[in-house]
Parts: C-alpha cells; sequence; structure tokens
C-alpha cells in the first residue's frame, strides 16, 4: 500500500514540475518576443546584413541587378524601377540593407536614372576613380557590400551641387510607413520635418 501511496506522490510531483517547466518555457518566450518588437519598435534593430558569398549572389540576384552591382553595369535610362518614385522613404543597398539615399534628396535630374544631391552619409557611401570608357568619372559604391551603384557629378542642384547617379538595379526602397517595421526607425524623424523646412529645393 505504502509503494502505491509513494508512487501516486511521485508522479504527482513529474506533473507538476512538468507543468511548471512549461509554463517558465512560455513565459521566457513571451519576454523574448515582447524585447524583441519593443526593439524593432524603437528602430534600434539593427537591418543591415553580412555580405552573401558569390555564388549565392548569382543565385538570388536577377541578371541585371548582379551586372550592375557585381560588373559595374549600366542599366537603361528611363527603364529602371525608381527614376519616376515620387513615394517618401529610403533607398538602401541591394545586398546588405545598408541604408545609402533619402527621398528628400532626391530630384529630377532629366537624365532617366534615379538621382539625389547626397547620401544619408558619407561613410555609407565609397568615391573612387573612375578612367573607363575613355572618361574621367567618379565611381560610388556602397560601402558594406562594395556594389556599384553608379557616379557623381558636379552639376547638381543647390545646396550641395552634386548629383549622385545611381541605378535602380543597385537599390531596395523602403516607403517611410514601413521604415519602423523593417528596422529604420532612426530615419522617421527625417520625414516628420514642418512643412516647408529643410526641403531640397531640387526635390522631385
Amino acid at each position: 500500500m505504502s509503494t502505491r501511496i509513494t508512487h501516486k506522490r511521485t508522479s504527482h510531483l513529474s506533473l507538476w514540475l512538468g507543468l511548471l517547466g512549461a509554463v517558465v518555457v512560455v513565459a521566457v518566450s513571451i519576454l523574448i518576443s515582447h524585447a524583441q518588437e519593443q526593439k524593432r519598435r524603437s528602430g534600434k534593430m539593427n537591418p543591415v546584413k553580412a555580405v552573401p558569398s558569390d555564388a549565392e549572389l548569382r543565385s538570388k540576384l536577377t541578371e541585371e541587378q548582379y551586372r550592375v552591382t557585381r560588373q559595374c553595369g549600366t542599366e537603361p535610362a528611363f527603364h529602371n524601377q525608381y527614376w519616376d518614385n515620387h513615394r517618401a522613404g529610403i533607398y538602401v543597398d541591394l545586398i546588405t540593407g545598408e541604408p545609402l539615399f533619402s527621398s528628400l534628396d532626391k530630384f529630377d535630374s532629366g537624365t532617366g536614372w534615379p538621382s539625389f544631391t547626397k547620401p544619408i552619409s558619407k561613410e555609407h557611401v565609397v568615391e573612387k576613380r573612375d578612367s573607363s570608357y575613355g572618361m574621367e568619372r567618379t565611381e560610388v559604391r556602397s560601402g558594406k557590400s562594395d556594389s556599384h551603384l553608379g557616379h557623381v557629378f558636379e552639376d547638381g542642384p543647390a545646396p550641395t551641387g552634386q548629383r549622385y547617379c545611381v541605378n535602380s538595379a543597385a537599390l531596395r526602397f523602403i516607403p517611410v510607413e514601413k521604415l519602423q517595421a523593417e528596422g529604420y526607425g532612426q530615419y522617421l524623424p527625417l520625414f516628420s520635418k514642418p512643412e516647408g523646412g529643410g526641403e531640397n529645393p531640387g526635390s522631385e
């Protein structure tokens, strides 16, 4: 009889311990999910990814995207994704998600390619001398992925006088309403300035 009682108590104890363990696991999972959501909402989650291998890029990118970003190609003018995009948001590196340009600095250059007066941060865009095709130009490449973006010219509007002529195929556009969800919440204040204040006079 005592053996049965001991067995029953052991079974009950195991059951309670199992339930307690399950509750702890669920509670920890909820706390972790909540912390990640809070981090995402605060815009502090880093959306920038590592640079994939060349084999991965060949499989993930379209022929045009690979040709532009990895082989310094140029897409057709007026026949690309963002040359006439007028939506508010930021343009990030197609490969890593590194923030590159803002719609606030985009303007209609008449060239048929997305054009900007400046990058979001000079640290994210690298300039290199380009002597190809018998011309002297300044190439611009993304800092993290070393992707070819386009070229910068000294014929842009005020206030910088520069024109960053960029291939759409090297970019991914994130509209302002999705910045928070995609981890770029720190750029939202750029788009909440009072109307008429701080806008680029050459913007679209």
